[in-house]
Formats: C-alpha cells, structure tokens, sequence
C-alpha cells in the first residue's frame, strides 16, 4: 500500500517509563509497515502545521494496529501524551525505507528513543540475535519485550544496570560479536559503531534521526551527506525522510 494520510483511531496508550509514551493506532497501515519506517503524527492544533515523524516500533497486520513508542519533546508530542483510547489521530504513512534483512548473527542496537523501532526488526529476523541497549539509567523501557525475540545486552549512562557506559563498552565487556550490525539511535553513537563496524569489517545498517518538515522527501528539510551524488538534487546530499532513514553506514557522512 503506497504512503497516504488517515484519520486513524487511537486503540491504547500507556506511558512505559517518565516522558516515554506507548501508542497502539488502528489503522490501514499497519498492513504495510516494515521495521525501519516511520509515520508522521500532526497536531490539532492549527498553530503547529508540520507534522511528528515517529518511528514504527510494531506492527499487527491481523488486528490492523500499529505501535509508536515516543519521547515528549516539545508542545506536539506532550498533546499526543493526552490522547486515550477511541480519539482519532491524523497520520501519514508508512514513509522512508526499512532495515533489509541479512545475516546470520546480527547486533541490534537501539539507544535511547531510537531503541523502539528495533522492536519489530527484531520480530521479523529469523537468526540468532545479539541484542544491545543504551539507557541513561534504570528506567529499561521495552527491554523485557525485546527478550523474546534475543538475548539481550543493556549499558546505561550512569552504571545502574549492566554495563556502565555506552553501547559499545557492553558489546567489549561481553565479548560480543556478529556478522551484520543494524543500529538507530543519536549521531555520536551510530558514528561511533560505524567506526566500529568499518574496523570488524561487518556490514552496517543506520537509521538515522533528524527534524523533518514534509516527511515525503519534497522540502530538502532533512538531509545527510553522503559519499555519492544524489540523482534528485546532484550534490552529495541524500533525503533522510524519503532515501532513508535507513542508509548502509558507509554511504553516509556522519
């Protein structure tokens, strides 16, 4: 199903840790929805025009539901908080391109806010899995979800739980290793593992996050560089909304 906007039905909503939100929408969508993509949320309130891109953290294709898991940020996501069951909700999608799926022991590294869209990836991929997640203390949303699907590896920023540091400090600690990494999270540390990725010699796959205007690759709001020259505007950018948010860690600029 191509891209499109709805006025969609909020089924549940729950708050999974202080600021992080649990959403569940009814929606056609979720028949399309790959782990990577992403949809945009928009206000009711008429002063805010552009919408909340947020990535797709489950999908349901039988109950017709999609998840969103979300930090409030600002005036657009603490509205979202509000919303409970049966409210509609104004969304378009599922945008950008997902995660591919290679490998037959892989990381799947999420931190902070971008630990939920690793979620459904690591529903979809059927081979072994190496789990690693970076929270800044012990509020570990999500992980006891994601401990049916892997084995599950947790650093946090101030020591409380496992290992002390960063995403990369746990997968040293436990000596972990993988054929193919697949990450989201903020720039330093997807800079930082394809550093990493690029030295182990594994193939690495970024999704990266960034503030969006249009969402459908139109504005040039959102834009990385990259290695090669982009067909759509002939200079070294690519289109985070519309060519990602998921790029080969070698093609992009971090």
């Amino acid at each position: 199903m191509a891209q499109k906007k709805e006025t969609a039905v909020v089924y549940s909503q729950e708050e999974l840790a202080p600021g992080i939100f649990s959403m569940w929408i009814i929606t056609e969508m979720a028949a399309s929805a790959k782990p990577g993509q992403f949809i945009a949320v928009y206000s009711r309130d008429g002063s805010r025009i552009l919408p909340r891109p947020i990535s797709i953290c489950e999908a349901d294709p039988e109950e017709g539901r999609l998840r969103i898991v979300y930090r409030i940020a600002g005036a657009g996501t603490q509205e979202f908080s509000g919303y409970v069951s049966g409210d509609p909700i104004d969304i378009m999608g599922p945008l950008g391109n997902g995660f591919p799926r290679e490998g037959e022991n892989v990381f799947l590294i999420g931190g902070g806010i971008g630990i939920p869209p690793m979620l459904e990836l690591a529903k979809q991929l059927n081979c072994e899995k190496q789990i690693i997640l970076g929270y800044r203390d012990e509020n570990l949303f999500l992980r006891d979800e994601f401990e049916a699907y892997g084995e599950v590896f947790v650093a946090t920023e101030d020591g409380s739980v496992g290992s002390h540091g960063n995403v990369l400090d746990a997968i040293r600690e436990n000596g972990l290793s993988a054929d193919v990494m697949y990450a989201c999270g903020p720039t330093p540390m997807l800079r930082a593992l394809k550093e990493y990725a690029a030295k182990e010699g594994i193939p690495c796959y970024i999704s990266l996050e960034e503030k969006m205007a249009c969402g459908i690759g139109a504005c040039l709001a959102c834009v990385c560089k990259t290695r090669d020259v982009d067909s759509h505007s002939n200079v070294h950018n690519r289109r985070i909304c519309k060519d990602g948010p998921v790029f080969p860690a070698q093609e992009v600029d971090l």
